[in-house]
């Protein structure tokens, strides 16, 4: 059975989905531990599942690569003994993270973001496309690399943008379409109908 790491920075959504996914009788994963950046309001749907939880923030260290590291070192205390795969999901994570991390994860390191990739790559993808003017945007499953939202393409799905919409109508909508193409990716992840290591080579 495929094993998660949930990283997330803020409510948590995404990882809710997944959270709700693993506890299905039928379900081919589980979460064996959340992590985030900050004490994010997200993780109170871990604690509600009985899951390991752990936040190492930024502002703890001396600068990005022992941040980075200490991250690491709290991924790799939860995934210790397991002896079946494991995929560390980015739901939410707010953080780039650094490249000796990405080096030491990938291809088993993926990440939800809210925009068609490559069109608004960045923390800011849903303003974005408003503000270009873009009538279709949607949602991405990525690979993680060294760059910023530039990793080989898992899956992806539209969005229309409507009129009337606002930053917040459209992620709201955007949110939606994440977290069944998230929980969809992982599926597949673990039934080994997406190859990780294959996309990566592409």
């Amino acid at each position: 059975m495929l094993s998660l790491v949930v990283l997330i920075s803020g409510s948590g959504s995404n990882a809710r989905a997944l959270l709700d996914a693993a506890a299905e009788p039928r379900a081919q994963f589980r979460v064996i531990a959340v992590g985030a950046d900050n004490s994010a309001p997200g993780l109170a749907h871990a604690a509600e599942f009985g899951i390991p939880t752990f936040v190492v923030s930024p502002g703890d260290f001396a600068n990005r690569g022992d941040w980075g590291s200490a991250l690491l070192e709290r991924i790799n205390e939860a995934t210790a003994g397991e002896s079946e795969e494991v995929l560390v999901v980015c739901a939410g994570f707010m953080r780039i993270l650094p490249a000796h991390v990405v080096h030491a994860l990938t291809p088993h390191l993926i990440n939800m973001h809210p925009a068609l990739l490559p069109l608004y790559p960045g923390a800011h993808a849903v303003a974005d496309a408003l503000a270009d003017g873009a009538t279709v945007t949607g949602a991405t499953v990525h690979i993680v690399d060294e760059g910023v939202d530039t990793g080989p393409v898992i899956r992806q799905i539209e969005v229309p943008i409507e009129p009337a919409d606002t930053k917040d109508s459209l992620h709201e909508r955007i949110k939606q379409v994440e977290r069944e193409l998230i929980v969809a990716v992982v599926n597949d992840i673990a039934r080994h109908d997406i190859t990780l290591k294959e996309i990566a080579r592409t």
